[in-house]
């Protein structure tokens, strides 16, 4: 299982507590990349184990990295209207 980074961490973040439209127009290619592999196989686990009740750990480090529940259903809001697939 990874671990969250920093970098990770702040994506998360910005996901939670921004408007997806204006993300959209500053997207660059590099970014999306980031939200399609990286941060996007995260979302999906987190997803998982909060709709599935599958033990991925995900929600734990959320936890640990300062990121609660809300702020997760916002990322992964924010991520589908981005375009991403989490189910």
């Amino acid at each position: 299982m990874t671990e969250l980074s920093l970098t990770d961490i702040e994506f998360i973040k910005i996901l939670a507590n921004s408007d997806a439209s204006i993300l959209q127009i500053g997207m660059n290619n590099a970014t999306r990349k980031r939200l399609d592999e990286q941060i996007g196989v995260i979302l999906r686990e987190y997803y998982r184990e909060n709709t599935m009740n599958l033990k991925t750990g995900w929600t734990e480090k959320f936890l640990k990295a300062g990121i609660n529940e809300d702020d997760g259903k916002s990322a992964l809001a924010c991520a589908r209207r981005l375009g991403l697939d989490i189910s």
